[in-house]
C-alpha cells in the first residue's frame, strides 16, 4: 500500500535489503515490524524476512507507531541486555521511525538511523522526522557507512561478502 505514496520507496527496499543482508551475514538479530498488516499488508515480497528467527530475530504486527511493541519489548528482554545500538531503517520518517527512535533513546539504547533507507510520503515530513531524530540524540549514517563500521578492516573474515553487497546494490544517481 506504501510503494505508490512513499517517496524513494525502491531505495528504501534496496537499503533494507542491503542492512538484511549484512545482518544475516554477521548474524545478527533482525526485528521487522509490520504496522496493522491486516489493513495495510505485510512486508513487501522483496524483502525476505522468511529466515529471521535463525539469528534471533523476528517479525512483528503493531498497531502503535513505534516498534517497541509489547511483543518486541518481550523478544527485546529475551534476548538480554547486550544490544545496547539500534541500526534503524524503513517508513515513515516522522511517524514511526521518529517515535521508534525516541522510544529507543528514552530506553538508553544508542541509535543510528540510515537516512538512505528511511523515506516518507513528502520530503517535508522525512526531513523533520530525521532532524527531530537527531537533535534527540540518533545518529544519523547511511547503510554503507554502518555495514563497513560493522566489520571495521578488511581483514575482517566477512569483508568479500558485504563489499561486493554493497557493489551490487548501487543505486543510480
Amino acid at each position: 500500500r506504501f510503494r505508490p505514496v512513499i517517496h524513494k520507496f525502491d531505495a528504501v527496499i534496496c537499503r533494507s535489503n542491503r542492512l538484511l543482508m549484512a545482518a544475516n551475514e554477521l548474524r545478527m538479530p533482525t526485528l521487522v515490524t509490520e504496522q496493522y498488516p491486516k489493513g495495510l499488508g505485510h512486508t513487501v515480497s522483496e524483502i525476505d524476512v522468511s529466515n529471521l528467527a535463525a539469528h534471533g530475530g523476528g517479525v512483528f504486527e503493531k498497531t502503535s507507531f513505534s516498534m517497541l511493541s509489547p511483543g518486541v519489548q518481550s523478544h527485546l528482554a529475551a534476548l538480554g541486555d547486550k544490544y545496547t545500538n539500534f541500526v534503524v531503517c524503513g517508513l515513515e520518517a516522522h511517524v514511526c521511525v521518529q517515535q521508534t527512535t525516541l522510544d529507543l533513546l528514552e530506553a538508553g539504547k544508542s541509535v543510528h538511523l540510515c537516512v538512505d533507507g528511511i523515506s516518507s510520503s513528502s520530503h517535508t515530513d522525512r526531513a523533520a522526522g530525521l532532524r527531530r531524530s537527531e537533535r534527540a540524540g540518533a545518529v544519523l549514517t547511511t547503510t554503507e557507512a554502518v555495514m563497513m563500521e560493522l566489520i571495521r578492516t578488511k581483514d575482517h573474515p566477512s569483508f568479500k561478502t558485504i563489499s561486493n553487497a554493497l557493489k551490487e546494490t548501487k543505486l543510480s544517481p
